[in-house]
């Protein structure tokens, strides 16, 4: 199966839910204005949320007679169109370094509990060993046991190291220990995992941002990512938790986990036009290749293609 028909399989309850509801606009003959009304509320239902939701309809708006007139299919093209405009569209942002440009290149990956971070890097892992990549994990998580051992079996699948330290110790010297252990022997990359108790908990933000201080002393310009991994199916919750996250850490990318198991791929659309921090990676089933690089225009092809 291809990457894009991946993609497309994760996507379907999304795109069902979104299709559909386009569909049922055109039945009938609704005015341009119903049809926009119809629309926004398919958007909504899909947590694309306020923001994206009103720019979609303004740009729909000043095309409805020029381009789409009453045909569905010219209609979801713009649609899609003006999807990949917002999901290319970051804002002001620094410039960095490109990505894998300093070696060991180091990833933070932060989040909340059960959002899919231990799983996420064990599926980054194995790829980047099927490249040919040198990776060594950290097990920065160490309040919960279940997770350094989680971690310890994607490491034996990939052929990562792992280092550890013992359950209850500090996380910023489990990456401390990593990044040290990379530049000593040579590695590629270096994946560290974070706690995720409520993204709330002041202690928690300041535990993460003594990890990026530490593993900065080691490594200057390190980490050189700071990913975000959040739950699709947690919908407008995880774009708060994004909020939170950006607001103390100055998180660079977002990786969006379980999309296959929600219809609220929209999401990603809220995420991007309110906190313009650009997807990375997105989930769309279990399997290591079901972790894939985000792609806009794939992404929303996707999202409304009923063939390949």
């Amino acid at each position: 199966m291809s990457l894009f028909q991946r993609l497309k399989e994760g996507l379907t309850r999304s795109r069902r839910g979104l299709t559909e509801r386009l569909a049922g606009l055109f039945q009938g003959k609704a005015s341009n204005e119903e049809i926009l009304e119809g629309l926004e509320e398919a958007l909504i239902t899909a947590d694309v949320g306020v923001t994206a939701t009103r720019k979609l309809l303004e740009a729909l708006g000043r095309q409805s007679q020029v381009r789409w007139g009453n045909d569905p299919d010219v209609f979801a093209s713009c649609l899609q169109d003006e999807i990949v405009r917002i999901l290319t569209d970051t804002g002001p942002h620094e410039t960095r370094v490109p990505r894998y440009s300093a070696r060991p290149w180091v990833i933070l990956f932060v989040g909340v509990n059960g959002a899919g971070k231990t799983t996420t890097i064990g599926k980054l892992a194995e790829q980047h060993r099927r490249e040919g990549k040198k990776v060594i994990l950290a097990a920065g998580d160490t309040f919960r046991a279940a997770a350094i051992e989680q971690l310890e079996i994607w490491g034996q699948r990939a052929g990562a190291e792992v280092i550890r330290h013992q359950h209850g110790q500090d996380p910023s010297g489990v990456a401390f220990d990593a990044v040290h252990a990379a530049r000593k022997r040579d590695a590629d990359i270096v994946l560290i995992d974070t706690a995720g108790r409520l993204h709330t908990k002041t202690p928690l933000v300041e535990e993460l941002k003594k990890i990026v201080r530490v593993v900065g002393r080691e490594f200057p310009g390190a980490p050189h990512e700071t990913l975000l991994v959040l739950d699709a199916t947690t919908g407008q919750n995880a774009l708060q938790q994004a909020r939170v996250f950006k607001e103390s850490l100055g998180v660079t990318g977002i990786v969006l986990t379980k999309l296959d198991g929600t219809a609220k791929g929209g999401v990603v659309l809220g995420i991007q036009e309110e906190l313009r921090i650009p997807v990375a990676y997105v989930g769309v089933g279990e399997s290591v290749e079901d972790l894939q690089p985000f792609e806009p225009a794939g992404f929303a092809r996707a999202l409304f293609s009923a063939n390949p």
